[in-house]
């Protein structure tokens, strides 16, 4: 007993000292280098990083391949329209509008316009890419925020707040009210964000045009280059430069140029190279090139084994010629054992080219890689020209003058030079019978591994007239939405319901609003 009293007193003894050995427990254990804050600058790249990885992947896994740039020769479901859930997007972009929100209102406490104006930026040009691909999407009370069942906005009430966002971060940004650092796309440079607003808006707007008229704010923007600025500047390359895009002068375009370390690798960089060889120059693009004998294919798309093996020449230089024994493209949507032995083996159809690599043997071979696309200038200039045509702008240009600088400025961008003659030759040149088909083909073209922009201008425009392929299981129907995730049943059941009951039927062939 006098042994379990004592035990007990030396314990109590402990208790009653243990503040004095704990009160300064906190502060010792405090890191001083420890980040207890993230501010803008840390919040933008992570924001800008993620999404544009997203995006790339989802050319590279379904965007080159439903435009018919790309075709499969092994697991050719994407091809065939198998497409099941395809929940990338939604969920990269809700995750990081989560933080674009943070930035949003960060930036006002701090009263830094530049950094709100580049959020709201990245906040519609997210949400244009929700609702293109699937509709109806979540967005007011996503972005008021306190509900974990957000109701599912009109298309049209969403495009109304992308243009609204666009418009109001071309108004609040100026070089004057401070430097955005962590800007992995214009390096700190406000003038060409302001830029990128203005253009996204003349994109959008193009969107829309077939319901709505559209022509009053398309020319209000043109007609004031110095309140509403836009892409000028195409960028530049020197010959023999080792990277698509240009070598370092990206001009206006909105692009991410990757590096080969993290945390800014490329996105295709660990790939293994078996994954590469399921993916093949698609019959349609490389048809389509040939026919042009346009040099582009070079950068596109690799030699055939028939024609001889890849000597590693930059295709930028030219000097691999541009004939249709050298490159060969596959149909889109075969069965698996007809897409490997399609002109006689695998051999004999084109690898896609070294701009989808990134790597030490691949840059010695050419092009270092694919870059990250929210817009470019070439695309621009396509708006303008079919806006032209259309009657819905004037720009003191006519509609081929926009045509042919979006030409030159897509071969810019594919850091290759454009043939003295090219755009003269038939097919390539103007004429106002076939503007609009003249002018959609090119775009397509243009649009090569930029993401999905091509998939949502060929719904619009529908140029290239593209067919589905033979073997595809979606009625001969090319896919013109993405189902909602299924999680959407359980978490969100009803607001989802709702947005079907609006819309359409939950299926890849649902027309989005704009689409109608």
């Amino acid at each position: 007993m006098k042994k379990m009293k004592l035990f007990i007193l030396i314990l109590l003894a402990g208790i009653l000292t243990l503040p004095s050995c704990t009160k300064n427990y906190q502060e010792i254990n405090q890191n001083p280098n420890a980040i207890t804050a993230v501010t803008p600058n840390l919040l933008l790249p992570g924001i800008i990083r993620s999404t544009t990885y997203e995006i790339l992947g989802q050319s590279w896994g379904i965007g080159n391949i439903v435009m018919q740039h790309t075709a499969k020769i092994q697991f050719v479901s994407e091809d065939r329209y198998i497409w099941n859930e395809r929940n990338g997007v939604w969920n990269n972009m809700y995750n990081n509008l989560r933080d674009v929100q943070i930035l949003i209102a960060q930036s006002e406490q701090l009263n830094a316009p530049n950094y709100r104006g580049a959020a709201l930026i990245l906040r519609a040009w997210m949400f244009s890419l929700l609702t293109d691909c699937y509709g109806n999407v979540p967005y007011s009370e996503t972005l008021a925020g306190g509900t974990l069942t957000p109701k599912y906005d009109s298309q049209e009430e969403i495009y109304n707040g992308i243009l609204a966002d666009l418009a109001t971060a071309n108004s609040i940004m100026s070089p004057s009210a401070g430097s955005i650092v962590g800007d992995l796309v214009y390096g700190g440079n406000v003038s060409k964000w302001r830029k990128l607003a203005n253009s996204l808006r003349l994109r959008y707007l193009m969107r829309i045009s077939d319901k709505k008229n559209v022509s009053a704010e398309m020319q209000a923007i043109i007609n004031d280059p110095v309140a509403n600025p836009i892409f000028t500047d195409p960028g530049s390359w020197a010959q023999g430069a080792t990277f698509f895009g240009g070598a370092g002068n990206h001009g206006d375009n909105a692009v991410i140029e990757y590096l080969e370390a993290a945390p800014n690798q490329y996105y295709l960089y660990t790939t293994r190279q078996g994954s590469f060889d399921e993916f093949r120059l698609s019959k349609t693009l490389g048809d389509t090139l040939l026919k042009f004998t346009d040099p582009r294919l070079q950068v596109f798309a690799q030699f055939t084994d028939t024609y001889g093996a890849d000597n590693g020449l930059n295709p930028a230089s030219q000097a691999a010629p541009v004939v249709a024994s050298a490159y060969v493209g596959v149909p889109n949507g075969l069965n698996e054992v007809d897409a490997l032995e399609y002109n006689g083996g695998s051999g004999k159809i084109s690898r896609v080219g070294h701009i989808f690599y990134k790597g030490s043997s691949e840059t010695q071979k050419g092009l270092q890689g694919a870059l990250g696309y929210i817009m470019g200038y070439p695309e621009l200039q396509f708006i303008l020209a079919e806006a032209v045509k259309k009657g819905l702008v004037n720009t003191g240009k006519t509609a081929q003058e926009h045509y042919e600088e979006g030409i030159k400025g897509a071969f810019i961008y594919a850091c290759t030079t454009i043939p003295g003659d090219y755009l003269t030759r038939p097919g390539v040149a103007y004429n106002e019978a076939d503007a609009l088909k003249l002018i959609g083909t090119q775009k397509w073209i243009s649009l090569f591994f930029t993401g999905l922009e091509a998939w949502f201008d060929w719904r619009r425009t529908g140029y290239p007239a593209l067919i589905a392929g033979r073997d595809n299981v979606n009625d001969d129907k090319i896919p013109v939405r993405f189902i909602y995730p299924i999680n959407e049943q359980n978490l969100n059941g009803a607001s989802r319901d709702a947005a079907v009951a609006a819309q359409g039927p939950d299926n890849y062939n649902t027309k989005v609003w704009w689409d109608n």
